[in-house]
């Protein structure tokens, strides 16, 4: 059985997701009696779009999710240093070479110069076997998805190529896949010739990657060519939290330009990422994930497929905050609900361990 872990974007909430991870890393290290075991020895594809691809990136080199929840307590104000005052005011609200200098310093091979780590690196490999990590952005330029891996196979991962994919530095990778707009400028990549503006993966239909990934694996033209079915392909997909962006009446009648970067942008990542939730649901047997709604429940069993055409296992981890619960949050604590909002991580610690206590089985991870 092939395992695929995909990890959504949602800034500062990826410490919900990391709380979630630590509980499926202790399941992992209690089954196989292996205290040091890391979830890279369990999975086979790592997939994550702005802040699950810093996730997936790191547990794809194999640190442990420890080691993570550590960098972004004690390194989160690196990734989100504030701009210049003019530049906060016309641009954005965060500067690059901060994030930047962090994800070199973190991705390098181990050679005296520190030379930072290209997609194609052996680091990502376990002896001849690699360990595959998609990288969710968006092309600016071309105005496209860019999904990019490190599969040696690659349509584009040639080494001929003048614009081999694998030549990309990982921190760029990152640095492009965080870019959100408003937030942090574009990041600049030249392929074979030519320079490409690439902005946060959010801003696609792939905020949560998992069915991409699974495509990535499955589908010929991608070349990796895993085998699908249930019993062949477990997918586990991790959310960040989040709530349902909301307008009151009186904005709903008169929304403005403003209105876009608080409440259009987020809906729609939200909307999107729910749908893709649902059709993971549809072609997939899922085993566990709260409900979608009211009227198609949570999807568990057989639904458009009988089980033996269900294309994959998959289990999907994520909550939604309720307005009064963030409002609540609010009034106590003077914290905003915001992916940038530091403040939140003890919060975000605490939700993410009692709704990992409560939800994570493992039966839900069905360890060989």
């Amino acid at each position: 059985m092939k395992r695929i872990l995909a990890l959504d974007g949602g800034g500062i909430r990826g410490v919900f997701s990391l709380m979630i991870l630590e509980r499926i890393e202790e399941i992992f290290r209690e089954e196989r009696r292996r205290p040091g075991l890391v979830l890279r020895d369990e999975f086979d594809f790592f997939a994550g779009t702005s802040t699950g691809a810093i996730i997936a990136t790191f547990l794809a080199w194999g640190l442990s999710v420890r080691q993570i929840l550590e960098l972004y307590e004690t390194r989160s104000g690196e990734m989100f240093a504030k701009a210049s005052l003019l530049e906060r005011v016309l641009q954005n609200k965060f500067e690059a070479e901060t994030i930047a200098q962090f994800f070199r310093e973190q991705f390098h091979e181990d050679d005296p110069a520190r030379t930072p780590a290209l997609l194609g690196t052996r680091k990502l490999w376990v002896g001849d076997t690699p360990k595959y990590l998609m990288v969710v952005m968006r092309n600016a330029t071309t105005g496209s998805p860019w999904p990019v891996t490190n599969n040696p196979a690659a349509m584009f991962n040639d080494p001929a190529l003048p614009g081999c994919n694998l030549q990309i530095p990982l921190w760029k990778l990152l640095r492009a896949s965080t870019a959100a707009p408003t937030y942090f400028p574009p990041e600049e990549i030249a392929l074979g010739g030519q320079t490409h503006l690439f902005v946060d993966g959010g801003v696609t239909p792939f905020n949560n990657p998992a069915l991409l990934a699974v495509l990535m694996a499955t589908l010929p033209p991608y070349r990796i060519g895993w085998t699908p079915g249930r019993d062949q392909l477990h997918v586990v997909s991790v959310g960040t939290g989040g709530e349902r962006t909301r307008l009151a009446k009186h904005q709903a009648r008169e929304v403005h330009k403003l209105d876009f970067l608080e409440f259009i942008a987020p809906a729609f990542i939200n909307t999107v990422s729910v749908e893709q939730d649902l059709l993971c649901r549809v072609f997939g047997d899922c085993v566990f994930g709260d409900e979608l709604d009211s009227e198609l429940g949570d999807l568990h069993g057989p639904g458009l497929f009988a089980p033996a055409e269900k294309k994959f296992t998959y289990v999907r981890y994520n909550r939604e905050f309720k307005a009064d619960e963030t409002a609540e949050l609010a009034r106590a604590t003077g914290l905003k609900f915001d992916l940038d909002n530091l403040k939140l991580i003890p919060f975000l610690k605490n939700a993410g361990r009692a709704y990992a206590a409560e939800s994570v089985r493992r039966e839900h991870l069905r360890p060989g």
